[in-house]
């Protein structure tokens, strides 16, 4: 670019003299008019005032604007009070239904109770029936028509006391804990049994498992104790009674019940006399 380049100014242009010297005329007319106006005024004019009134809200505005406020406010009231109506209505809904709930729950406990009083009623009756069938048995000093009375006469001495006495509780109840004389746990007969041989045996089946000698269950004897789990760790006892069975408190659906090896087969066995 050459340096003689016109570069464009950023001023203002100025204004030329005869657009002043016009302005200057024009408003020195006007002010020369107002000084004769003025002038020509009279002396003791007063001078003009004006006043300026504003817009007043009148009586139907006031009412209008009140109404509308109080409408908005029923409004939101009515909002709120659905609100609480609703969230009323849930927790009603609920609390019927935990109501419901509970109910049910009675219910089924008091059938469930009753089923089991009847149950164990049905146990005890053949209990009795069945020990007066060995009683008389034995008065008769004969054989017995009852296949556990028969076998136990077979068996003499603490392996009979044994025996027998766990074949007397057939058809007792089964409690979690029980050890007599109507309601027994696995390891609470297997303790009265043995105590009628003069044994006092461990409570618990797991420490039963450990006493007296391993033996194999193809070499059982009247009176040995079965164990179900491992030895030492066993959750289940019962006495073998002969004949391929064993006498035990199951659960409480069977009770105390006398049942075939092959029905629930043991995992081993100990003999303590």
């Amino acid at each position: 670019m050459s340096h003689t380049a016109h570069i464009p100014s950023h001023r203002k242009p100025r204004r030329s003299a005869s657009k002043l010297a016009l302005r200057a005329g024009v408003a020195g007319g006007v002010l020369s008019t107002i000084a004769v106006a003025g002038a020509a005024a009279p002396a003791n004019a007063e001078p003009v005032t004006e006043t300026i009134e504003m817009p007043t809200l009148n009586a139907d505005l006031s009412s209008t604007v009140h109404a509308s406020a109080e409408a908005t406010q029923q409004v939101a009231l009515d909002l709120e009070l659905d609100v609480q109506e609703r969230a009323a209505a849930v927790k009603a809904a609920k609390d019927a239904k935990t109501s419901k709930d509970q109910a049910d729950r009675k219910a089924e406990a008091a059938a469930k109770k009753k089923a089991e009083a009847e149950s164990k009623a049905e146990q005890r009756a053949s209990r009795s029936s069945e020990r007066t069938q060995l009683a008389s048995a034995s008065d008769e000093g004969g054989s017995s028509s009852s296949s556990s009375s028969s076998r136990s006469s077979n068996v003499s001495g603490n392996a009979g006391a044994i025996v027998n006495f766990a074949l007397a509780q057939v058809g007792d109840a089964y409690v979690s804990g029980g050890t007599g004389p109507n309601s027994w746990d696995c390891s609470g007969l297997v303790q009265a049994a043995y105590r009628q041989a003069g044994v006092d045996l461990p409570r618990v089946s797991q420490d039963q498992s450990t006493m007296g000698r391993e033996v194999s269950l193809s070499n059982l004897q009247p009176g040995d104790i079965l164990y179900w789990g491992g030895k030492g760790s066993a959750y289940h006892v019962a006495i073998y009674v002969g004949g391929g069975k064993f006498v035990g408190a199951q659960n409480s659906s069977t009770g105390v019940v006398e049942r075939s090896m092959d029905w629930d087969s043991p995992s081993g066995a100990v003999r303590v006399l």
